[in-house]
């Protein structure tokens, strides 16, 4: 999910001054999400054998999702012991009818965050794919940039978010659609969820959009897209989350994603190659440079 360029989407609703005409909000109030992105991460039709979720292209090599997305059974419980499901990824679609051969980049190896699921389903949500092969960037298929350094996001405001999610009725969509949602005080989220099992426990790590100004939301199918924002001195857009909570559907207010700021040294590390030594090679590197000058 989320890799063709929501940003010229994000950009107009920002920047309108006035909202659109009754006849374009008809259909959007209908169609729960509309728009386009370019990765769907593929390990069933069935929800029951894994489903199909959304992703976001980072690189031309890189794609960054939900870690519950690669497997079958997403619990703890039933996930501890085992390694994910190495999925498809298609890549420039906007209907699922367009997933086929034509579309698919095969995947390298898949990066799951070190503590994913420490301590519950939805810990550290985040695992990184590698493509064999880079895709080829054009107009239709761009990678969303990262935030940069001391770019956080503020409480205030809304994203875009695409994805494959089911609508209104709990039918799988057939075709890659987009919210405009709120972003809203995580306390408020925290609070909802703290009484309702089997939900995230919202941290530091996390923040929560709520449902658009026509009570839509996300939904089944939805996790692993990214949350784009606009920052307000720069106007550059950027992905500030991957969706991992995508159950609000119309049932609870609250989509819940893994707030990328507070990742970008893992996702840097695993897009250098770095191992465990790493770190202690430049260091080592980078003194020896030093005591030469002296």
């Amino acid at each position: 999910m989320c890799s063709e360029c929501l940003c010229d989407q994000l950009i107009r609703h920002n920047n309108s001054a006035l909202p659109p005409p009754a006849s374009r909000l008809a259909p959007l109030r209908s169609r729960r999400m509309v728009g386009g992105t370019l990765v769907m991460v593929y390990l069933s039709d069935g929800v029951l054998d894994g489903g199909y979720a959304g992703g976001a292209l980072i690189s031309d090599r890189w794609v960054l999702t939900a870690g519950r997305n690669l497997f079958v059974r997403k619990s703890r419980k039933d996930i501890q012991g085992k390694g994910p499901v190495v999925p498809k990824v298609f890549v420039g679609i906007s209907h699922k009818t367009e997933a086929d051969d034509s579309s698919e980049v095969k995947v390298e190896k898949i990066v799951l965050h070190p503590g994913f699921q420490n301590q519950s389903d939805w810990d550290n949500d985040l695992a990184l794919i590698k493509l064999k092969e880079p895709v080829i960037v054009s107009d239709k298929v761009t990678p969303i940039p990262l935030p940069e350094r001391g770019q956080d996001m503020m409480v205030a405001g809304s994203g875009v978010v695409a994805g494959w999610g089911w609508g209104v009725h709990l039918t799988p969509a057939p075709s890659l659609k987009h919210l405009v949602l709120p972003l809203v005080n995580s306390s408020d989220c925290k609070a909802e969820y703290e009484r309702v099992s089997l939900t995230p426990a919202v941290d530091d790590n996390m923040f929560c959009t709520g449902p658009s100004k026509f009570q839509e939301n996300v939904c089944f199918g939805d996790a692993g897209g990214a949350l784009a924002v606009t920052d307000a001195q720069t106007g550059d857009v950027y992905a500030a989350g991957i969706l991992s909570y995508d159950k609000s559907c119309s049932r609870y207010r609250y989509g819940v994603y893994m707030k990328i700021s507070s990742y970008l040294p893992w996702i840097h590390s695993v897009i250098r190659g770095d191992t465990e030594t790493s770190s202690a090679l430049r260091s080592d590197a980078m003194a020896k440079m030093y005591s030469w000058q002296q």
